[in-house]
């Protein structure tokens, strides 16, 4: 099964040219240009024809595109214990944003009492993207009926200074100040985020339709 030339006979290079200025520190000529419904639709297919094994064995892939259908092939894997050992062996080779917030496993919302260990430790990596990986996973999961207020010491003990880091913990901090105001605001109100990330926060919540004006006026007043 010739996984790489199903993705050419998908390719659009107009979309690979544009595809490529959305994604920064990615060299051009490794985007083929499939759009990403149709990423998500071959990923199904393989799923239903379990011809996929070896194809997650060839890191690093040579395509971008290659690394997006690995990351959807393992969005689709219902054993827990294997879709941790995949995303583990993958991550280290995640080398930008789009690729990292791809991969959503759905058997996460299963294994919650398990997950957030694994969080806490992708979370604290060096590597940007394990580590922006662990942050989002923490913002999907982990925010709503599973929260609890000591999860928002994930995110703040965070000190790696890359801006996709940054960019991913002002996501999730202007999202718990939506969905829970009053154990996030004291995280800006005592100066616990590194100041861009704080302002970023800020800005992010202040866009949001889930935020009241009320909240908006009292976070504009904590700016710096």
């Amino acid at each position: 099964m010739d996984i790489l030339q199903m993705l050419f006979d998908r390719q659009d290079k107009e979309y690979a040219s544009f595809q490529s200025k959305l994604v920064p520190g990615t060299a051009p000529e490794r985007f083929i240009g499939v759009r990403v419904p149709e990423v998500r639709k071959l990923a199904k297919a393989l799923v239903k024809q379990a011809g996929y094994s070896d194809f997650l064995r060839q890191l690093p892939h040579e395509y971008y595109d290659e690394d997006m259908l690995h990351g959807l092939l393992i969005a689709e894997i219902k054993d827990y214990e294997t879709c941790i050992s995949e995303i583990e062996l993958f991550l280290p080779y995640v080398g930008n944003w789009a690729v990292c917030d791809v991969m959503s496993p759905k058997v996460f919302k299963r294994n919650k009492d398990r997950l957030i260990e694994k969080i806490r430790a992708w979370s604290a990596s060096g590597h940007t993207y394990t580590c922006r990986f662990g942050l989002e996973m923490l913002m999907s999961h982990f925010l709503d009926d599973d929260f609890r207020p000591e999860y928002l010491e994930i995110p703040a003990s965070v000190r790696l200074d890359e801006y996709y880091v940054s960019m991913m913990i002002a996501w999730f901090f202007a999202t718990a100040l939506a969905k829970q105001w009053d154990d996030a605001l004291p995280y800006l109100e005592n100066g616990r985020l590194e100041i861009w990330t704080h302002n970023k926060t800020i800005q992010k919540a202040r866009e949001s339709f889930r935020i009241t004006q009320e909240q908006k006026e009292r976070l504009k007043l904590l700016k710096r």
